[in-house]
């Protein structure tokens, strides 16, 4: 395995990452994955752990788990991770991509975990407890790390030590991984988090809502959407004044989750999945110099029978942007599909390509479609290598080519657990999609299947995935 710092010494002893997103699509293929494994809401009362995955065709432990790092308590919840530093900090050679930073959920504990001494077997690094973050920040309940162009590690959070909401940012040293205290002013959370992403260039941040950890924290109840207890806004933050200047209503837009800006820095634009509205929408800075945002997408519902509701939701869960800013891909976590979007006019992105991985409405389950605008007939189960799939597609990474997408199964345990209860007793997958990245399409690696329901402690869920030298959602260039 090549040391993690190579590729930057290759270049002349820049910092971490590339220098801008083309190049990043010219670096090395992966070879390794790390994700995060949880056991909470399972029958398995085990601590989360950190699983690096052999991804290298050539490897004799190709699609095996090959080292598996255990947080030291129960039941955290990991979920999204990040680095210490990436591509936002090229310009600094004193800076090295070596430690991952595992928020977690439920818990609030953060781990910063070393992969830069043994790649294939990090070791755990520092354990940052709630009560440090409750003290200093007043939030809990982490979600999304992005490292800063200062040097430090950004958090989201989604509420406050009680579960109310609460929209705001811990920042840690990037050094000392110290909590700092809050990035926003004080007093100046949103009212809900969940994801944010910045562009510099413009001065901006904007961030997402999920709902309260109170109201999603143990399953997702309807009567709480008729309450108006989830989100559907976006937040722009004034980058150097850290306070929110815009709040953004959005139609069609309950509950917007993960939120990307196209990758070139001057870009002032991005776009937002917004899960139970089944949407994409898109944000840009308008003629007036403040913030707007459109629908761009809508995968429409379906009337169904034998399930929670009438109507069932895609219910987009992940959406990744390709490195040169022209293909969209997201994924309808109930519905079962994983889409490929032409994005080169992002007011009009143009569906390229279409792949069902499991999912809801699969022939032969309990739920029967009665209606359905895009299909004439319900798909069948997935099977890979023997296998049938349990959930549906979730979480999405890119490789820096764009020519394989990789794909996991769980989204929350606690949703896991309402709306595929097959995974918490089977385990999650992870799958791997080859991309044509000419005339835009999915086809499934049929050879390709990691097995999180055979793990030495009993069925896992595995979550968000990292490549060693950063990917498409975790690097920001400024």
């Amino acid at each position: 395995m090549r040391p993690i710092a190579s590729t930057a010494t290759k270049r002349g002893n820049c910092g971490p990452g590339y220098s801008t997103p083309l190049e990043a699509m010219k670096g090395p293929r992966e070879e390794i994955v790390y994700l995060p494994c949880i056991y909470r809401n399972t029958d398995t009362e085990a601590p989360d752990y950190l699983a690096t995955v052999d991804v290298d065709p050539k490897s004799p432990q190709y699609c095996q788990v090959i080292h598996r790092l255990p947080m030291p308590n129960l039941k955290d919840e990991l979920h999204h991770l990040g680095w210490n530093t990436c591509s936002s900090c090229f310009g600094d050679r004193t800076k090295s991509r070596t430690k991952l930073v595992l928020p977690s959920l439920i818990s609030s504990r953060i781990y910063v975990v070393d992969v830069g001494s043994e790649p294939r077997a990090p070791k755990l690094h520092k354990v940052i407890e709630p009560k440090d973050i409750h003290a200093k920040c007043e939030l809990a309940f982490l979600h999304t790390t992005h490292c800063l162009a200062s040097g430090e590690v950004m958090i989201s959070s989604l509420g406050d030590v009680k579960g109310n909401g609460k929209g705001g940012f811990v920042l840690l040293d990037g050094e000392t991984f110290e909590v700092k205290g809050t990035w926003e002013q004080p007093g100046g959370a949103a009212p809900l988090g969940y994801d944010f992403w910045y562009q510099p260039r413009h001065n901006v941040m904007i961030s997402t809502e999920w709902a309260a950890p109170n109201v999603l924290r143990d399953g997702f109840n309807p009567a709480d959407v008729e309450a108006g207890l989830y989100g559907s806004h976006l937040y722009v933050w004034d980058w150097q004044r850290h306070e929110i200047v815009q709040t953004l209503s959005m139609e069609d837009g309950l509950i917007p989750l993960e939120i990307r800006f196209l990758h070139n820095p001057d870009a002032a634009q991005g776009f937002v999945g917004c899960a139970l509205s089944a949407t994409i929408q898109r944000f840009y800075k308008n003629e007036g110099g403040t913030w707007s945002v459109e629908k761009v997408i809508q995968v429409p519902p379906k009337k169904v029978k034998g399930w929670l509701l009438p109507e069932m939701p895609g219910l987009i869960t992940d959406i990744l942007l390709s490195l040169d800013d022209r293909f969209l891909y997201f994924s309808n976590w109930l519905h079962g599909d994983l889409r490929q979007y032409d994005i080169s006019d992002p007011q009009r992105p143009r569906l390229t390509g279409q792949l069902f991985l499991g999912g809801s409405i699969v022939k032969g389950g309990p739920v029967q479609v009665l209606e359905d605008q895009e299909l004439k007939s319900q798909p069948e189960p997935l099977v890979v290598k023997g296998k049938r799939v349990p959930g549906g597609p979730q979480m999405i990474q890119l490789s820096l080519d764009g020519k394989r997408l990789y794909v996991t199964t769980s989204l929350y345990s606690a949703w896991d657990k309402q709306f595929y209860p097959d995974l918490i007793r089977e385990g999650s997958v992870m799958l791997q999609v080859d991309v044509d990245t000419v005339k835009g399409g999915l086809k499934l690696n049929p050879n390709f299947l990691v097995d999180f329901g055979k793990e030495p402690l009993g069925p896992a869920l595995a979550h968000e995935l990292r490549y060693p030298g950063g990917d498409c959602s975790s690097d920001i260039w400024i």
